[in-house]
């Protein structure tokens, strides 16, 4: 998962079966159960049978792009560590089709950031300038590659002034297909005796759509192939478009999450199809009503679940969560990160870029909102700070 382009140690078993004795805390109502329940109250670390979305523990922690504060994102390097960590769900990935109508896992379609693309000579033609969600992006693009092509790049950490210890690992890791995530995910689940989930997002798919690269199709096609296209497949399904979300929930079965950019954001395929809502209106009453009607949840940014003020700090919650739980819909907001600049201001320490702040103390306000769980790039950080609040 991702902005739109507008914006920017694994627990024990011991420790899981002993967080099964506790009391869940932020539970969601979803289709009359609690999340992660089973009639009587669970605990977070508990896997309930019954498969499905309730069978993760609340507040689930969910690997964004892997674990991306320690690898370069969206590789097989950072997938594996996220679920080594202890992550509940990894986010592989984000969803960009080639030239030849393969979908690969990156944050974005243009790949100068991500990949060593531009050490690639014999690339450097397929530099240029495109307007993409009406951003004017100027780099190298999946869909001017073909899959074989992509193949011979190397990932790269994309934000190395915050995170320059990841640039050790520069170049070790290649674009991963997501047919190639889906039979990943399956190893890991043999491998590691239970079941992995992954969260895939589709990215800027109107903008694929009208150059004859529909993602929803493609994505649709290879979760039936590997018998993944179902009500309780591991796979949650997500992007900004409620109209890509609306076009899955009529080829898959698969639970359904609607993301949510800043409030007073528009999502690109309202504004190709002139539709004046912000998600300000997705967020009232009648948008989440209309919202459950084809998904299961929703992603906000963590400012829609409390507000920032001019400085920067944690100002008083909306009313999002109870306003969502009503509607039967499950909240996933993002994005969790360990370093300062990502931090709200009052829970930074220092003014070092690549420092970490007290994210436990940030987790801790987030958690108490009530939400059902988090994108984190830092699983570990994320399981020891559910830990932290389920035993408060």
């Amino acid at each position: 998962m991702g902005t739109q382009q507008s914006q920017e140690p694994q627990e024990s078993n011991e420790r899981a079966r002993g967080t099964g004795r506790r009391a869940l805390l932020g539970a969601a109502v979803l289709g009359g159960a609690v999340l992660g329940l089973s009639g009587t109250a669970g605990a977070a670390g508990a896997r309930p049978a019954g498969g499905g979305l309730r069978s993760l523990p609340v507040p689930t922690i969910i690997g964004h792009r892997g674990a991306s504060g320690y690898r370069p994102e969206h590789t097989f390097g950072s997938y594996e560590l996220a679920l080594d960590l202890g992550a509940d769900i990894v986010e592989a990935g984000d969803l960009v089709p080639t030239k030849d109508g393969h979908i690969v896992c990156r944050h974005e379609p243009e790949i100068g950031g991500t990949t060593d693309v531009a050490n690639h000579p014999e690339f450097a033609d397929r530099k240029t300038t495109k307007v993409l969600d009406g951003v004017s992006v100027t780099g190298w693009f999946t869909e001017d590659f073909t899959l074989a092509e992509l193949k011979t790049l190397r990932a790269v950490e994309r934000i190395p002034a915050n995170r320059p210890h990841n640039t050790l690992y520069n170049g070790r890791w290649e674009i991963p297909t997501f047919e190639e995530v889906l039979k990943w995910q399956d190893e890991q689940t043999r491998r590691r005796g239970k079941q992995v989930w992954i969260y895939p997002e589709t990215k800027h798919p109107t903008y694929f759509r009208k150059l004859g690269l529909g993602l929803e199709e493609r994505v649709a096609k290879l979760l039936h192939r590997h018998g993944k296209d179902k009500r309780n497949s591991p796979v949650i399904l997500q992007s900004f478009e409620p109209s890509s979300i609306q076009r899955l929930n009529k080829l898959v079965d698969n639970p359904l999450v609607v993301l949510l950019s800043g409030a007073t954001t528009r999502p690109w395929d309202f504004v190709e199809a002139g539709d004046p809502r912000t998600v300000t209106d997705l967020i009232t009453p009648k948008g989440l009503r209309e919202i459950a009607g084809y998904a299961q949840g929703i992603g906000p940014t963590l400012d829609l679940i409390i507000p920032k003020d001019a400085n920067g700090n944690l100002t008083t919650p909306t009313t999002l969560v109870a306003d969502a739980h009503k509607r039967g819909l499950v909240l996933h907001p993002y994005t969790m990160r360990n370093e300062n600049p990502f931090l709200p201001a009052n829970f930074r320490k220092g003014t070092d870029a690549d420092a970490y702040g007290d994210v436990f103390g940030a987790y801790r306000t987030y958690f108490a909102t009530g939400i059902d769980g988090v994108f984190t790039d830092n699983p570990d950080t994320g399981l020891l700070a559910r830990e932290d609040f389920v035993n408060s």
